[in-house]
């Protein structure tokens, strides 16, 4: 159970007549208990400190041997997920947009999947926010995206129905000062008109620098891209806002 800090460090710091606010993750081992040199003692408070702000962050964590086989998993993990776009273990698949009365498809979702060679398919749940957290979501999204709309363009030319494919696109990546010319680069390359392409965003990376997104936002427009915002309600925009965003 994450452990809230002690009321001290809740405070505000007061430089220059400014209140600054600074939270703090503290770890926590005992000697001798968790260690019988200082380099293990500290080491292992290190851990404890990770385990806090793997929590949520401004709580404090007694360490526990667990912690060191889990911190382990997670660099094993995290090292192999490094690798897993360069050995194509990364796999799109699609979810499909069905007309109920008619049964008609009207379009697709594509997720993406992680296909392991030893472990087999490993939930998106786990490695998700991990390639969020270690900067790979932006050139695991430039993957899915050239997947989705070259794979889109394979069902049209092999004479299917001609409907949208939607691409969840992360904070991460909607902030990337190239993810326009991505965006065009990808669809210059796999030749899939604009108009069969969705954008989905949520609404917390729709609200973030609203002014500035904004402005991004109707590039994509303009490019023919269409865009649709997902977890609505979760965050704290207005309706007055969104009415200005071309959803």
């Amino acid at each position: 159970i994450p452990r809230p800090l002690p009321h001290p460090l809740r405070e505000p710091f007061r430089p220059h007549g400014s209140e600054v606010f600074i939270s703090g993750s503290i770890g926590v081992a005992i000697f001798p208990n968790d260690g019988d040199s200082c380099d293990t003692v500290l080491k292992n408070a290190g851990v404890a400190m990770n385990q806090a702000k793997l929590r949520g962050r401004n709580t404090y964590e007694f360490y526990s041997a667990h912690m060191n086989a889990r911190a382990l998993e997670r660099l094993s993990l995290e090292n192999q997920l490094r690798r897993a776009l360069e050995r194509n273990e990364l796999v799109a698949v699609y979810q499909p947009k069905v007309q109920i009365k008619t049964g008609q498809v009207m379009g697709s979702e594509v997720l993406l999947r992680w296909h392991h060679p030893e472990q087999g398919s490993i939930s998106p749940t786990q490695f998700i926010p991990l390639a969020e957290e270690i900067g790979l979501i932006v050139p695991f999204g430039e993957w899915v995206l050239s997947a989705a709309c070259r794979q889109n363009k394979v069902w049209q030319s092999a004479g299917l129905a001609k409907v949208r494919v939607a691409v969840n696109v992360s904070a991460r990546q909607f902030r990337d000062r190239k993810f326009i010319k991505t965006l065009t680069h990808v669809l210059d390359t796999t030749r899939l008109d604009p108009q069969y392409l969705t954008l989905e965003l949520t609404e917390n990376t729709i609200m973030e620098n609203a002014q500035e997104n904004l402005d991004v936002l109707y590039e994509i427009k303009e490019m023919g891209v269409k865009l649709s915002v997902d977890d609505f309600g979760t965050g704290y925009s207005s309706l007055s806002y969104l009415k200005q965003v071309p959803l």
